[in-house]
């Protein structure tokens, strides 16, 4: 059954920021630098995924959810949709709500009638979807103690200090979990469970399945380009981080499943031979050499309750669509 909430008039963004935002970010844009000039300079070649998200990378991601092909979104929306109350009945009420990568808090704010936390976390590593997001939920639902945390968790979840310890719902939707590999996944599954230090804690995440190769791969590579786009906008990134000069255009979008490892990969192709001065050391790629972009890891749905109760959460339950193309996991 949903909570009846009351507004009041909004607090201010200036005043909000100052008093409930906690900025756990380290200045490691060296080691950052020297990761992403040793990850081009390899051979195979890499790009971490953070480059994906600047601005534009951002907006191309919303329009991505919304491609008739890109099925994750819309699908874990449904199975929310269709068993919120279940899923709240499992997650409980009066609980501390934890946003793993809140974004803009849209779908963490879809439960709070739900489950009305009594406090919001929203952790995130960039401020600019997250710091007006969190003022406006601050002044839609008064009676929950609104914060924020900036930290980069993909690098490790500590978040001691900024947690009441009292029981939580940890969120992570979206099959982000996906980008880890399956230890680096499971380490974050353990974190994660490290942090439920009383009764009532689990966490509440989605994730996407394996399926037909047709259907994933359309999925990362649509009909319409957007996702080409997506990943060619990596390089544009890089060259404002590094001063490279690389021309996306002169790269192919490449995605696939790779079956034996279970997850879809994407790839930038060299369309012919050119060389890039990286830091001041030239890395000619020739024709057809690839740039390693993104993995997305897919679990069948034993896979992954036995994972969860690998990292210590109990009593597992498992909400899917009719299809079986996702999967919305609770562990207490």
């Amino acid at each position: 059954m949903a909570v009846n909430v009351t507004r009041r008039e909004h607090p201010g963004e200036a005043g909000f920021v100052a008093e409930r935002i906690r900025d756990r970010r380290t200045d490691d844009s060296a080691s950052e630098r020297r990761a992403l000039v040793a990850g081009l300079l390899s051979a195979p070649a890499s790009i971490a995924p953070k480059y994906f998200y600047d601005a534009r990378g951002v907006r191309l991601f919303d329009a991505i959810c919304e491609l008739p092909e890109y099925y994750p979104t819309r699908t874990e929306a449904a199975i929310f949709a269709r068993y919120r109350e279940d899923i709240a009945a499992a997650a409980g009420n009066d609980r501390e709500f934890v946003d793993l990568g809140a974004g803009d808090c849209a779908k963490a704010a879809q439960w709070f009638p739900f489950v009305m936390p009594w406090r919001y976390v929203g952790v995130d590593i960039a401020p600019d979807a997250l710091v007006p997001a969190l003022s406006r939920l601050a002044a839609t639902y008064p009676a929950i103690d609104v914060c924020g945390v900036l930290t980069d968790f993909t690098h490790g979840l500590e978040l001691g200090r900024d947690l009441s310890g009292d029981a939580a719902t940890f969120f992570y939707p979206g099959s982000s979990i996906g980008n880890f590999t399956p230890i680096e996944a499971a380490r974050f599954l353990h974190a994660i469970r490290r942090h439920c230090r009383r009764d009532g804690s689990g966490v509440l995440i989605g994730v996407d399945t394996k399926k037909d190769r047709a259907r994933l791969e359309a999925a990362y590579d649509d009909a319409a380009g957007v996702t080409a786009a997506f990943n060619r906008n990596a390089l544009a990134h890089v060259n404002r981080v590094l001063g490279t000069r690389f021309a996306p255009d002169a790269f192919a979008h490449v995605a696939f499943y790779n079956e034996r490892d279970s997850r879809i990969e994407m790839h930038l192709e060299a369309r012919t031979a050119q060389t890039i001065v990286v830091d001041g050391i030239a890395r000619t790629f020739a024709a057809g050499e690839r740039i390693h972009t993104e993995n997305s890891y897919k679990y069948a749905p034993d896979e992954f309750t036995a994972m969860l109760e690998r990292a210590g959460f109990a009593h597992v339950q498992c909400w899917q669509d009719d299809a079986g193309d996702f999967a919305v996991y609770y562990g207490a």
